[in-house]
């Protein structure tokens, strides 16, 4: 029982608002090679932007990777503008920044309300 109590202080101490928290909702999209240049076709640098593109790409532009899932979060200009400081506030791995810079990955985004964690679902 003391180490149970030990580990959920110790959560709460981490990350108290984290560790609650619900998820609004969740998506799978593939980062394909359009989502890493913006519309000017320069090469977007930073894992936020180029999740931000893939987004705009699906709901600006229709053009979406046939993997993509929609989301209600994101499918919101003003949500989307929100997607630097979301990711900031939330997760995502080294090894799937990355694979996100580098590559084109299938992610999952899970979507909190003032947060998002980011994984890698699959190459």
């Amino acid at each position: 029982m003391k180490s149970l109590g030990l580990s959920v202080g110790l959560l709460l101490a981490v990350s108290p608002s984290a560790a609650f928290a619900q998820s609004i909702e969740s998506y799978v999209a593939r980062l394909s090679a359009a989502d890493h240049f913006n519309s000017n076709g320069e090469r977007l640098t930073s894992v936020a932007a180029i999740i931000r593109q893939d987004r705009a790409n699906l709901y600006v532009y229709g053009k979406g990777d046939p993997e993509d899932e929609t989301d209600s979060f994101f499918s919101d200009k003003g949500n989307r503008a929100k997607l630097e400081n979301m990711l900031n506030r939330g997760m995502a791995s080294k090894a799937s920044r990355q694979a996100i810079l580098n590559g084109t990955p299938m992610i999952r985004v899970e979507v909190h309300p003032d947060f998002i964690n980011v994984e890698v679902y699959r190459d």
